[in-house]
């Protein structure tokens, strides 16, 4: 098989994550797809890119525990043989109060978030450093900046969503010798899968200045053109996607 461009990306059986694997694949891509556990909803979005004529393989982990993230290189070169563009998208939000989180949830919410990201960037360096296009690309949270009354209050989730931030402009300083772009995503509040609006989300939303959420399609956009050959003089920058809150 003939394969231009090999993918990895985390949190992909819905979402952003989803988005952005259907938006990039055909043939000629290749891709692995991570999920914690939604084996079923993963698999759809493998046969949904199999039928554009890309590869796929699946890969299940929790990238909060140690060597998830390496596995999912080792899984490309295996696979495909190669890496060109790694996506760190899968979120470990910890939807509790400073007064209600524990250190556990903290310690969770990092390794998840930020530790992950490391793993992912140590192991796929080698492999990106080959890549005639190489990126790294973290999605952050827009948390991680509004602080207003009215926005959900998770410190624990946005510190280690703000710490992916300084991460990305390390990453990008330190990877530039390798030519390998590295940069961060940062989406509003995104209705993922078109449910219901809640009522904590609609207090959000009235904060929006375009009135509404944010679509994955979306945020799938701004990932996909940092991921082309046009962006390629953007290294450690953030992107806000998210209809003006901030």
């Amino acid at each position: 098989m003939t394969i231009e461009r090999v993918y990895i990306i985390t949190g992909s059986s819905s979402g952003i994550g989803a988005t952005l694997a259907r938006r990039i694949a055909k043939t000629g891509t290749a891709f692995v797809l991570h999920a914690r556990r939604s084996k079923d909803a993963l698999e759809q979005v493998a046969e949904d890119i199999r039928s554009t004529g890309a590869h796929a393989v699946t890969v299940l982990g929790d990238l909060a525990e140690k060597g998830t993230a390496t596995s999912l290189v080792e899984a490309a070169i295996e696979h495909f043989g190669s890496v060109d563009v790694v996506v760190a998208n899968a979120g470990f939000p910890v939807f509790r109060s400073f007064e209600e989180g524990t250190a556990e949830d903290l310690e969770y919410a990092f390794k998840g978030n930020l530790f992950s990201l490391f793993e992912l960037a140590r192991a796929a360096r080698e492999p990106l450093k080959k890549s005639e296009h190489p990126r790294l690309i973290a999605v952050g949270s827009y948390t991680a900046h509004y602080m207003r009354a009215g926005a959900p209050l998770y410190p624990m989730s946005a510190a280690s969503k703000g710490a992916i931030e300084v991460a990305v402009r390390s990453l990008a300083n330190n990877f530039a010798s390798d030519k390998i772009l590295v940069n961060c995503v940062i989406p509003g509040e995104i209705n993922s899968n078109n449910r219901p609006v809640s009522d904590r989300l609609k207090e959000v939303e009235k904060q929006i200045p375009l009135g509404r959420l944010g679509r994955p399609e979306e945020v799938a956009e701004m990932i996909w053109f940092l991921t082309t050959p046009q962006a390629s003089y953007i290294t450690g920058q953030m992107f806000h996607v998210n209809g003006g809150l901030f």
